[in-house]
């Protein structure tokens, strides 16, 4: 019984650590920290994550399954290349996949739902866009929450990775010095106005042309 409730200790204690390790090396690969093709090595990451072999090899297979890291054969892994093709793959699916999720969080949607949705419309545009980390925990909240009414939690689950599979290519995007005249709040408040009229089209036109607008400053980024 000693030794059963040892392993299960040592258990937990490995996967609260690849949890930890998966998490920041997500965001580190998301906000760009880590750029497309960067090498992995589990030897480097035991020391900057202050983990075990083991939590740092799950972690990077679990990034594998997010396809935000690629396997190279024997040799290890690296951080998942980015393309013009992949971000046009990422963004039809947006369209196609959110558009339905949107139809139907609109029918459905509740009072309770408009309230989370203005709620998080408002906690996004008070905090500080120079607070990287969290200012991109409440847009992703934001767009979540459009969508959130769908009744689908599957369909919810696939939007919510391709939203972080297009996080990327923003940040990517976002150092072309032309994307800081964009008027993202603008681009916010005709979602937000759309979705609480209920009115479909407003709505999903905001909603497409918003994420349209990433791939107009990607080009000199991905060559």
């Amino acid at each position: 019984m000693m030794r059963l409730k040892l392993a299960e200790k040592q258990n937990l204690e490995t996967q609260s650590s690849t949890q930890r390790v998966y998490l920041r090396l997500r965001d580190a690969v998301l906000n760009g920290s880590l750029k497309p093709g960067d090498r992995l090595k589990v030897d480097t990451l035991k020391s900057t994550m202050e983990a075990g072999a083991t939590p740092v090899r799950e972690a990077l297979s679990l990034l594998v399954s997010d396809q935000l890291v690629e396997r190279i054969d024997q040799r290890g892994f690296r951080v998942a290349s980015a393309s013009v093709e992949q971000f046009q793959e990422v963004l039809n699916l947006r369209c196609q996949l959110e558009t339905l999720a949107l139809k139907d969080s609109l029918i459905k949607g509740d009072k309770a739902w408009e309230e989370a949705l203005v709620l998080a419309h408002f906690r996004m545009e008070r905090q500080d866009k120079r607070d990287q980390e969290a200012f991109e925990a409440l847009h992703r909240a934001f767009h979540v929450s459009i969508l959130s009414a769908c009744g689908s939690p599957i369909l919810m689950r696939i939007c919510e990775q391709l939203y972080d599979l297009n996080v990327r290519y923003r940040h990517l995007a976002g150092q072309n010095d032309a994307y800081k005249k964009r008027d993202v709040t603008a681009e916010h408040k005709a979602i937000l106005d759309g979705a609480l009229a209920r009115d479909f089209d407003q709505a999903s036109n905001a909603l497409l042309a918003h994420y349209q607008r990433t791939g107009d400053f990607l080009s000199p980024h991905l060559g």
